[in-house]
């Protein structure tokens, strides 16, 4: 899952992105408004986390560029966080198109609970369940079922196998399944992917991912 988080206070920002690793989500960090189309339009994000007072563009006005776009960015779950906590201003941030909206300053569990919960509508939506043989991927409820019974992954093992499971018939390169994975600037070790695919060919079967000599990783057939 990736997160795109436009916050333009220094500390706070990298202390989000640092807390949302930890759960395993990929974050890209901006600190200016008139970026976030650029990254918008080049990356799949599956949400958004907005501060309202940006410098370059407002977080208003990201939000209504990002509602007005159409297509997927116009479903994209939106969490404003804020420090304006008004009445109007709670009100304001709904009816510009926020699906959430959170007051500074806020605790980082509540934080990952809001970012769950957002995920799961936006998943439920439009992120249809996925099956490969015996196993199955439910999106929405971030499960994963082998024979019927759950397999417990965890969050960088489920979005390697999300993303080869979106692929069943292609080859994806550790760059491709890396940019699943990490965030702009964040350190990957130099053999991640590869213990993720040992990890769950050790719960899924030795078999269910294959490995292309110079290429990557795909799919066996099923």
């Amino acid at each position: 899952m990736r997160i795109l988080l436009i916050e333009d206070d220094p500390s706070l920002g990298s202390s989000l992105q640092s807390w949302l690793q930890m759960d395993g989500y990929a974050v890209d960090w901006l600190q200016r408004g008139d970026q976030a189309a650029t990254a918008l339009a080049t990356h799949a994000y599956q949400c958004v986390l907005l501060d309202r007072g940006l410098p370059g563009l407002d977080g208003d006005a990201v939000l209504q560029a990002l509602r007005g776009a159409g297509g997927a960015q116009a479903r994209l779950p939106v969490i404003v966080i804020t420090a304006r906590d008004t009445l109007a201003d709670r009100v304001q941030g709904p009816d510009l198109g926020a699906d959430d909206y959170l007051v500074k300053p806020f605790d980082l569990e509540e934080l990952s609970a809001r970012v769950r919960a957002a995920l799961r509508r936006g998943a439920a939506q439009h992120a249809p369940a996925l099956r490969h043989g015996a196993v199955a991927l439910d999106p929405a409820a971030k499960r994963v079922t082998l024979d019927g019974e759950p397999v417990t992954l965890t969050a960088r093992e489920f979005a390697v196998l999300q993303a080869l499971m979106r692929h069943p018939t292609h080859i994806l390169s550790r760059a491709q399944l890396e940019e699943a994975l990490y965030g702009w600037g964040e350190e990957v070790e130099s053999n991640a992917i590869e213990v993720h695919v040992y990890n769950l060919r050790r719960k899924l079967g030795s078999r269910f991912i294959v490995t292309v000599r110079n290429q990557g990783y795909g799919l066996a057939p099923a």
